[in-house]
């Protein structure tokens, strides 16, 4: 007679986890479940493996808040290298086109404003987006050409921190749905030159600050200690960031 599966710990709350590079979020969240034992655990918006940062974790009652934490306001901090693109459109791809041509920085502040505001952006080939049934990534993989269209979304803001040697630090504002890889690589090409994103680190998402992030290793540690109320934030932590309408006086 076979055993059931344990069905894991009743944990209501988030966990805000910095999530490092070379690891999935599939991954993070098998990790964060194994430490804590939690019976359920969900993130609040995939993270490439080499990008780093921000990854929200809901356990129990706080995964039915996911998708409001999925469709809030991101920030990010991205570093974008002139001079190249890839076919993923970060470091882990081939390089598909090199030119020895930069901006300078007069050029790049005035075009980093060209993408502030509402606009349809093509989505990378090398995303999860669903075409005809398939993940994106999968056709690209196998070579097959991948039709992306165009979807709409929003950038708040853009703000050059540093320039320097053809790399670009940038901090963006920005909506739901907003690829930083199609940033970097529309940025480039509308600026005459080649780019794609050599690193990316997520700040914020509604709710969540990278500041009060912590480690998989300071979460393993405060479990070990018994002391894993004190990194668990409330189930309702997401609304205290979600504009209430105001009500319309009648007239």
């Amino acid at each position: 007679m076979s055993r059931g599966r344990h069905p894991g710990r009743e944990i209501n709350g988030w966990l805000v986890i910095h999530k490092p590079v070379e690891m999935t979020s599939a991954r993070a969240v098998a990790v964060v479940k194994r430490i804590t034992q939690a019976a359920k655990v969900g993130h609040g918006g995939t993270l490439d493996p080499f990008s780093e940062g921000l990854l929200p974790m809901a356990l129990g009652k706080a995964t039915k808040r996911l998708g409001q934490v999925l469709d809030g306001d991101k920030s990010y901090r991205c570093w974008i290298r002139f001079g190249s693109e890839t076919d993923s459109g970060d470091p882990t791809g081939r390089v598909t086109e090199r030119t020895d041509q930069v901006p300078d920085r007069a050029a790049l502040e005035v075009a980093l404003q060209r993408f502030v505001g509402t606009q349809e952006q093509i989505p990378p080939a090398f995303s999860a987006i669903h075409v005809g049934g398939v993940r994106a990534y999968e056709l690209a993989r196998r070579g097959e050409a991948v039709v992306m269209p165009p979807r709409s979304v929003v950038i708040h803001s853009l703000d050059l921190e540093a320039y320097e040697a053809g790399l670009a630090q940038v901090f963006v504002r920005c909506g739901k749905g907003t690829y930083m890889r199609a940033l970097a690589r529309d940025l480039g090409r509308h600026l005459g030159c080649l780019a794609h994103l050599e690193r990316l680190l997520r700040t914020g998402t509604l709710g969540f600050s990278l500041e009060e992030g912590i480690t998989l290793e300071r979460l393993s540690q405060a479990v070990e200690e018994n002391s894993l109320s004190l990194l668990l934030l409330p189930v309702d932590r997401v609304l205290d960031d979600i504009p209430v309408p105001r009500p319309q006086t009648a007239f």
